[in-house]
């Protein structure tokens, strides 16, 4: 585990949103859902609760810290670790039927420009069936989402139709472009 020292912008930012939530901040998470449906970075509500935890430049990388805000306030339930199959196979176990299977292969199908809306669905699923997400792990996920390998996609994959159990927590993100688990 990283110490806060040495924690990342990922792990900085995720921790602050946590902090919202546990202090049951309803303006900030209210201010942050305000950007539910709309394209990243132009709810101008936002940017006090963002802004200060991007890292500089701006391009998807940064977008996903403005995704997984929205998320986080839709649904501030959290988990320790697993990924984002993880929660769906909880859903899928709470909900059963295939409309649900249907709906998580969209998920893994989807471009980077409809993963968004593809999210926000999942997530109000997950809400409604009260299935955890662990965030630090989705806002690293969304952000390699473009991967050639389509590693995120198969370990959530892995997850949802594996073993479960937090199936691919031991999966570690490839270390050169190429290159997959």
């Amino acid at each position: 585990m990283s110490t806060p020292e040495k924690a990342g912008p990922e792990d900085r930012f995720i921790a602050y949103l946590a902090g919202l939530a546990d202090k049951e901040n309803r303006g900030a998470l209210a201010a942050l859902r305000r950007g539910l449906g709309r394209p990243p970075g132009t709810a101008a509500e936002m940017h006090p609760y963002v802004m200060p935890y991007l890292p500089r430049g701006w391009g998807w990388w940064q977008e996903c810290f403005y995704i997984v805000a929205c998320l986080f306030a839709l649904h501030p339930a959290a988990r320790r670790e697993g990924n984002f199959g993880d929660t769906f196979h909880a859903v899928c176990s709470e909900t059963g039927g295939d409309s649900i299977e249907a709906r998580f292969v969209a998920l893994l199908n989807a471009h980077r420009e409809d993963l968004f809306g593809h999210l926000r669905h999942a997530v109000s699923l997950a809400k409604a069936k009260d299935a955890p997400v662990d965030w630090k792990r989705l806002l690293r996920d969304v952000q390699h989402w473009d991967d050639d390998a389509r590693w995120v996609q198969r370990d959530w994959a892995r997850a949802f139709w594996g073993t479960g159990g937090a199936a691919g927590q031991d999966i570690e993100q490839p270390v050169a472009k190429g290159e997959h688990p």
